[in-house]
């Protein structure tokens, strides 16, 4: 059985094995209603709010979809603790931090609009004579839409060097992807603990409230933040009931709980503004909880990769681990793609991927090895950026190798986990990524200056061929 902070005993559970990376051991499956007690007991039976519950716990609701939503729809938890999040100080407005945005909307003056390809060389962590933990190493590079219109996404980088203390954050604005690429986070949430290493995505959901702790010393990672969504497993069609990532390889916290009754600071982040509230007591005393409104982690390394195993290239959906739906039908507000270790075997195929210019928007990190075909200067950390039908794709020397290559079977991304945030949304860029970061630069156009009309080379055999085909020869209006 696993353990909790205070030494009892998670009951009635189907847990993973902890290991050395990882101390925490975890509830199973994508959706599931689960539930969990850290004391024999104290979840109620056959009811969700008893006249009084064991050991005198509190009960405390949070929905995260409207009370009438379908069945299939509706996110729910039902928590008991030690004490009620009401049980607060009241709220303080915190000064702004400029590096962080939530309006995205071309109004704003502090966001810019990018009509060409865009890269940064990887962020750089806070010096050593400056404590920055997680939430105040915040750093927004992109996003669109505003989270009052429950519409629209944020793409932030957290660089951060010291763990919060006796500090926590509750973000209402949208649910948080966030992906490590140096050391591991240890993250304490309501519903227990979740440690996360760089290969691996947790999603913490709107209202929930966290600490992150640095196991590893400075850290840094992305962040897919989305307004009013939730993310959900894609729909696989004639793949059928199980392929990309796979719903039993989500895993889920188990209820832990500390006794703690010492003064806390709760920062919220509300429409893009932060919050402080101060209470005298730790928000992680929930003792047991029960429902499907729960953060989970996922290692990306479980992902199943499918492909063509023929000719051609299948569309990018391939590489979905998650989606987000936006309001339009058929129209994702944001998919997260990977691209990991796998094998390439199409035939008489252009490999690497073709010249293209898509009507969605990319945003692309590196969580760990070697990534070709990127921007210039594409490394761990760093990031690059094209705007929806920005024209894309390798330079010559790749063109030249992938029109003369012998296609044998050949294993690529070996070592490596690229991602992708994709959005059918034009995102804006913020102040920070253009101008403050000093890791910005300009893709370079000219690795395409070399892919010039090699059709002209052949103009004398086109005209061969035309006229034995008894049509006429190229420029012969002009000969006229």
């Amino acid at each position: 059985m696993p353990l909790n902070a205070s030494g009892a005993t998670a009951k009635g559970v189907f847990a993973t094995t902890a290991n050395e990376k990882d101390p925490y051991t975890y509830q199973v499956g994508f959706g599931n209603r689960f539930a969990s007690e850290a004391l024999p007991g104290t979840l109620p039976h056959a009811q969700n709010s008893p006249q009084k519950n064991k050991y005198d716990l509190y009960t405390e609701g949070m929905t995260g979809a409207s009370f009438v939503a379908p069945r299939g729809e509706n996110l729910s938890a039902w928590l008991y603790r030690i004490r009620p999040s009401v049980a607060h100080q009241g709220f303080t407005r915190l000064p702004d931090n400029q590096d962080l945005e939530s309006c995205f909307l071309p109004i704003n003056p502090k966001v810019h609009i990018s009509p060409t390809q865009l890269a940064w060389h990887p962020f750089a962590l806070p010096s050593d004579n400056e404590k920055v933990d997680w939430v105040d190493g915040l750093k927004t590079i992109a996003g669109n839409g505003d989270p009052s219109l429950h519409e629209g996404l944020a793409v932030h980088m957290y660089l951060a060097n010291s763990s919060m203390d006796k500090k926590a954050f509750c973000n209402t604005d949208g649910d948080m992807l966030i992906l490590p690429q140096q050391g591991r986070l240890d993250i304490q949430t309501e519903f227990g603990k979740i440690m996360v290493r760089s290969g691996e995505l947790c999603v913490i959901q709107r209202g929930m409230k966290f600490k992150v702790v640095l196991p590893d010393g400075p850290s840094r990672g992305y962040i897919q933040e989305i307004f009013g969504a939730h993310y959900v497993l894609p729909e696989l069609g004639p793949l059928g009931g199980h392929g990309l990532a796979n719903a039993r390889d989500f895993e889920h916290p188990v209820a832990s709980f500390d006794i703690d009754q010492s003064p806390w600071e709760i920062v919220y982040k509300v429409g893009g503004q932060l919050h402080a509230c101060h209470q005298e007591h730790t928000p992680f005393d929930v003792v047991a909880w029960h429902g499907n409104y729960v953060p989970y982690k996922y290692a990306l390394e479980k992902f199943v990769n499918v492909g063509s195993i023929s000719k051609d290239h299948i569309d990018p959906s391939i590489f979905c681990v998650l989606t987000a739906k936006s309001k339009q039908p058929g129209v994702p507000l944001a998919d997260f793609l990977i691209f990991s270790p796998r094998w390439d075997v199409a035939s008489n195929t252009f490999r690497p991927p073709y010249y293209h210019r898509n009507s969605s928007t990319e945003f692309m990190g590196l969580l760990y090895g070697v990534y070709g075909g990127r921007s210039d200067g594409f490394q761990p950390g760093g990031a690059s950026f094209e705007t929806g039908f920005c024209p894309h794709g390798v330079s010559y020397d790749e063109f030249k190798k992938g029109t003369e290559a012998d296609l044998q079977p050949m294993r690529i991304s070996e070592g490596t986990i690229a991602f992708m945030f994709e959005s059918s949304f034009m995102f804006t860029i913020t102040d920070f990524a253009m101008n403050r970061s000093g890791k910005l630069h300009m893709h370079e156009p000219k690795m395409w200056d070399n892919l010039k009309a090699q059709f002209m080379n052949h103009i004398p055999q086109i005209n061969a061929d035309l006229k034995a085909a008894n049509l006429p020869e190229l420029g012969s209006e002009q000969k006229q």
